[in-house]
């Protein structure tokens, strides 16, 4: 009970430099390691061919739809779960972390079904040339069953998160990808199945992360019990899982779909660019991923003290977390402007062509990546304060709003180059954006104050 007790005083007195350290290192450091299930695949993957790493970037969009799944209730809950503990409100809690789980599964299970029966249209939708498609359908039909486990994965990392206990997420995390970087090599090329080989060992590093997840539940280490007789699919508790669920899903499902506009623009200079492509989007997913984990910290310490009414403990976490992540996108961005050739030929195979287009969007990215951490903060807290569609907005501009026009128009205008700077000018606008509706919400933040 004393390590249940702790959790809560995290979130509601300790200071917050200690709980963001606490809560969001943690988080950062396994969403970090998360991100190596991607550059691993990617890496070990590139010694198979361009098709086959082309392959792999192909199904990357439909597996975030999958996984937004576990993001639609994880998310949804984690927010609404955080705002209740502040109010103490713990059945009410402990029912919506019941409601997320089992709903998340249910719904899974279905799309889960629905992507293997249109497989084949799905994948040529997504950008998959005729050389690419083979090892395509061959990865994503063991990848996608392997979905129904990383999103159980995904609303656990998040619920956990949201009740104080991240350092439990990140030891799932942290186990899951090391069992990835491990059987990688070994089904890739010691059992000489590659592109299906990478799949299998995915699928049971994903197994392993689940098993840590449901030995915590049976061990009876978090606040709830997550029955299924403690589901409640009430009204009340759905409209607050999806007004944060459902932004957060449709995140996915515009970064899935930026994802596919590239590899369609990219498709028509053949199978090197978009395996390039595809390489950068991983890269700066590593960053990118580091910074969401940070702010799945920040989130339930601003959800909590929003609701418990303690403005003053909010604000000092908005400022706190936008300098910290700020340095960190800084030096990241450096990392892939200085180094960025260096980097790419690690997944390239000797190809030129790859190198070339890949490190010069990475470099791009990385101008504009130095402004993420200031942009997440603010995207996140209006999620984390229940403000479902002002976040939704923020949330939606980066690979949604602002950048599914550019990329549609400028690869036009611009040929190739149009595809390489299509993002960093998408996020150029959206830190624009940013600003302005972050000086919106510290106006109302400090009027709640003031009347309080």
């Amino acid at each position: 009970m004393n390590a249940k007790i702790k959790k809560i005083e995290l979130l509601d007195s300790a200071p917050i430099t200690k709980a963001l350290l606490v809560m969001g290192i943690p988080t950062m450091i396994g969403m970090l390691i998360n991100a190596l299930y991607n550059i691993v695949d990617a890496y070990f993957i590139s010694g198979l061919g361009n098709s086959q790493m082309g392959a792999i970037s192909v199904i990357y969009p439909l597996g975030q739809v999958i996984v937004g799944l576990g993001l639609l209730f994880g998310n949804g809950a984690g927010s609404y779960i955080s705002r209740l503990l502040g109010q103490k409100n713990k059945d009410k809690a402990n029912n919506t972390a019941s409601t997320a789980v089992y709903g998340s599964l249910l719904v899974g299970s279905f799309i889960i079904i629905i992507s293997l029966l249109f497989l084949k249209p799905l994948l040529i939708f997504l950008g998959a040339t005729d050389s690419i498609l083979p090892y395509a359908i061959v990865y994503s039909r063991i990848y996608i069953l392997s979905c129904i486990f990383n999103i159980f994965n995904v609303t656990m990392n998040n619920i956990v998160t949201s009740e104080g206990s991240a350092k439990t997420t990140m030891f799932a995390l942290l186990i899951g990808a090391f069992s990835n970087i491990i059987l990688d090599p070994i089904f890739i090329y010691k059992f000489n199945m590659g592109v299906s080989g990478a799949a299998i060992a995915t699928a049971i590093s994903q197994i392993i992360t689940t098993s840590i997840y449901l030995n915590y539940i049976k061990k009876n280490k978090s606040i709830f019990n997550f029955k299924i007789r403690d589901c409640k699919f009430s009204k009340d508790i759905l409209s607050e899982i999806f007004k944060i669920g459902v932004p957060t899903l449709i995140f996915q499902l515009f970064t899935s779909i930026s994802i596919s506009l590239v590899n369609n623009a990219s498709s028509i200079y053949g199978d090197s660019v978009i395996a390039g492509m595809g390489i950068v989007t991983r890269l700066v997913s590593i960053g990118s991923l580091t910074v969401f984990g940070f702010i799945k910290g920040f989130q339930p310490i601003a959800g909590y003290n929003y609701g418990a009414k303690n403005f003053s403990r909010l604000k000092e976490s908005i400022k706190i977390s936008i300098i910290w992540s700020t340095i960190f996108c800084i030096i990241t961005g450096l990392i892939f402007i200085i180094f960025n050739k260096n980097i790419v030929s690690l997944f390239s195979n000797g190809n030129t062509m790859m190198i070339n287009i890949s490190s010069k969007a990475l470099r791009a990215n990385g101008f504009t990546f130095m402004f993420f951490g200031f942009y997440t903060v603010y995207s996140s807290l209006f999620l984390a304060l229940g403000k479902g569609k002002e976040g939704f907005f923020l949330g939606a501009c980066r690979q949604g709003i602002c950048f599914i026009p550019i990329i549609l128009i400028f690869p036009h205008i611009l040929g190739i180059d149009g595809i390489l700077y299509s993002q960093p000018i998408a996020d150029i606008i959206s830190v624009v954006i940013t600003v302005l509706m972050a000086l919106a919400l510290n106006k109302n933040i400090n009027s709640s104050e003031n009347n309080l």
